[in-house]
C-alpha cells in the first residue's frame, strides 16, 4: 500500500519519500545517468542557523499537510500564495528536512530575472581570458586539463540544478514569482511540464567530445556533474514551490499546472502553537499580545515574525507595562491597507 501522507508535518525526519508511488503516466521522467541525492551540508547557506530554525519550528496546519502530499504524488510544482509573513518561504525547509531531500536550492525572483538565469550562468568573457593563458602556456603538459573548456565557464542555477536525474527529488524554492516579468510563468512552463531543458554552448561542444560529456557545476556546491550531450532530464521530479504575495494574476496555462496553497493568517491556536514552538510555552503576557495581534489583523496587514519579535523583546526587555505596550506597538505596525489609528 502506498504510504500517505509522506510528508506528515511533525518535522521528524525519515524517509519516507523512498515509499513514494510512481507517478501517473504522464508524470514519468527517465533522465540519467543517475545521480545520488546530495549530503545534506554540502551547501553551507543552505543549512545555516536561520534556515535550519525555520524547519524545525514550522507548524503546517492540516491543509498544508495535504496539498504538499498532492504535490509529491502528482510531480507538480506548489504555487503557495498569501499574505507576508505566513512562512510561505519556510514550508520547503521543513518540507526538506522532515523528507531528508538535501540542501534546498533557492532562485529568488525579481522583475529581471529570465528563465535562462534560473536554468544556468555562462561566462563568455572569462572563457576568452583563459584561452588566450592557455595560448600563451608553454609548460601544459600531454592530456591535463584545458581550462579554456566551456564547462570550465558555466555553472547550473537552481532550477538546471533541480532537473538533474537524482535519486531522489531535489528541493526547490522560487520565491516571489509574482514579481517577475510578465513572460517568466510561461516561459516556466514547458520547463516544469517535461524536466528537462538544453544548454546550447553543451550542446555545440558535445559535437567535438569523444563521448559527449560535459562535468559543470551545479548550484549551492564546488561539484561538478555529467551532462551529456547538453541536454538535461531529471530522474525524481524536484518538489517546486513557487511564493507568491498575489500581487499579479498567473495565466490560466500556468494554474492548472500547478497545485495551490493559500495559506491564511493563523487563529488563536495556530499562534500559540507558532509562538510555543519558536519562543516556548507562551506566558500571560504572550497571549495578551497574541489577542492583540488577532483584533488588529482583521484592519490592515500583519505578518507572525512582529508578533515574534514583540514576544521576544518583552521577554528580554526589564520595562514596565506600559512601555511593553508602546514597544509592542512600534514593533507591529500594519504592512498595507492602509489603517485608522487604533489603541493597541
Amino acid at each position: 500500500m502506498p504510504l500517505w501522507p509522506v510528508y506528515t508535518g511533525t518535522n521528524e525526519p525519515h524517509d519516507g519519500i523512498t515509499e513514494l508511488p510512481a507517478p501517473p503516466p504522464w508524470r514519468a521522467f527517465d533522465g540519467g545517468p543517475l545521480l545520488p541525492a546530495p549530503d545534506a551540508t554540502a551547501d553551507a547557506s543552505a543549512v545555516s542557523p536561520d534556515r535550519t530554525h525555520r524547519a524545525e519550528t514550522y507548524q503546517a496546519t492540516r491543509e498544508t499537510v495535504q496539498l504538499v502530499n498532492a504535490a509529491l504524488y502528482l510531480r507538480r510544482p506548489l504555487l503557495v500564495t498569501g499574505p507576508p509573513g505566513t512562512g510561505k518561504s519556510s514550508l520547503v525547509y521543513a518540507v526538506a528536512r522532515e523528507l531528508r531531500l538535501g540542501p534546498v536550492l533557492r532562485w529568488n525572483i525579481t522583475s529581471r530575472s529570465t528563465l535562462h538565469d534560473g536554468l544556468y550562468q555562462y561566462d563568455p568573457l572569462s572563457r576568452l581570458y583563459a584561452a588566450r593563458q592557455e595560448a600563451t602556456r608553454q609548460d601544459r603538459a600531454p592530456g591535463t586539463d584545458d581550462r579554456s573548456g566551456i564547462e570550465h565557464h558555466l555553472r547550473l542555477g537552481p532550477l538546471g540544478t533541480a532537473l538533474l536525474p537524482y535519486a531522489r527529488p531535489r528541493a526547490l524554492l522560487i520565491d516571489e514569482i509574482d514579481k517577475s516579468d510578465l513572460d517568466l510563468p510561461n516561459d516556466l512552463l514547458n520547463v516544469l511540464e517535461e524536466g528537462q531543458y538544453e544548454i546550447p554552448e553543451l550542446v555545440r561542444a558535445s559535437r567535438l567530445a569523444p563521448d559527449g560529456i560535459a562535468e559543470v557545476l551545479a548550484d549551492g556546491t564546488d561539484e561538478r556533474v555529467p551532462v551529456a550531450h547538453g541536454r538535461v532530464r531529471c530522474r525524481a521530479f524536484p518538489f517546486v514551490i513557487l511564493t507568491s504575495n498575489g500581487e499579479r494574476e498567473f495565466p490560466p496555462a500556468f494554474l492548472r499546472r500547478c497545485v495551490t496553497l493559500h495559506l491564511r493568517q493563523p487563529d488563536d491556536r495556530h499562534l500559540a502553537e507558532i509562538v510555543r514552538a519558536h519562543l516556548g510555552e507562551p506566558d500571560t503576557y504572550a497571549r495578551t499580545l497574541i489577542e492583540r495581534f488577532l483584533s488588529r489583523s482583521g484592519v490592515g496587514d500583519l505578518a507572525t515574525d512582529q508578533l515574534l519579535n514583540a514576544i521576544y523583546l518583552a521577554r528580554s526587555a526589564d520595562l514596565d507595562a506600559e512601555s511593553l505596550d508602546r514597544l509592542a506597538e512600534q514593533l507591529m505596525p500594519y504592512l498595507g491597507q492602509s489603517a485608522q489609528s487604533d489603541v493597541f
